[in-house]
């Protein structure tokens, strides 16, 4: 069940009367960043960088050799 253009204008109308009309793009702009941020973390956490632990696990080895 969708809500009625009524509903969503009524839900409008008490969200601007509790935030008033000068905090509700700041909520919106600390939101956006909120998803960004969330989007990025996410996307940089797949990326995991071998090389470097290869490279430091070769090392140790080779100090415990010598």
């Amino acid at each position: 069940m969708s809500p009625s253009f009524w509903q969503i204008l009524i839900v409008a109308a008490i969200v601007l009367v509790i935030f008033g009309p000068k905090r509700i793009p700041e909520i919106g702009k600390s939101l956006g960043k909120a998803i960004r941020g969330f989007k990025s973390g996410i996307s940089t956490d797949d990326e995991i960088d071998v090389t470097t632990t290869a490279e430091k696990k070769e090392q140790i080895n080779n100090d415990k050799k010598s």
